[in-house]
């Protein structure tokens, strides 16, 4: 999914690609590589925390639309299973969607499908004022 406004910056860097992203949903893939491992051979937390905050604010942003912006207050990511290549996917979905916050959560998956880590994010809702 070409998506310009969602895919510069900060995605770039980290080598994202938006697969899907809705107001329901946003799917983000990546490869594990080298320049995003800790000193120990493995993907970087930080990847993982990013890969959250980005998938939620996504559909946080979808979500809320024209009325306004969003920003994170808060992200916790658990980290599961130690990764050193291969393909990882995001699956970012809303748990809460109200007045002046929102709560999404993140399960990104290895190739064979196994949960590596998990994180939540609540944004809270910027009105256009």
């Amino acid at each position: 999914m070409e998506m310009p406004e969602l895919t510069g910056g900060f995605v770039k860097l980290l080598g994202l690609r938006i697969d899907e992203a809705t107001a329901d949903q946003v799917v983000v893939r990546w490869q594990v590589r080298p320049d995003l491992h800790q000193p120990f051979g493995i993907q970087h937390g930080g990847v993982y925390c990013s890969v959250v905050e980005t998938a939620a604010s996504i559909g946080a942003s979808l979500w809320l639309a024209g009325r306004g912006t969003v920003v994170g207050v808060s992200n916790q990511t658990d980290f599961l299973r130690a990764v050193r290549e291969g393909e990882l996917t995001a699956v970012g979905t809303p748990v809460h969607r109200g007045r002046s916050q929102q709560l999404w959560q993140v399960e990104i998956t290895d190739g064979d499908d196994r949960l590596v880590a998990r994180g939540q994010v609540r944004l809270q809702n910027l009105s256009a004022a």
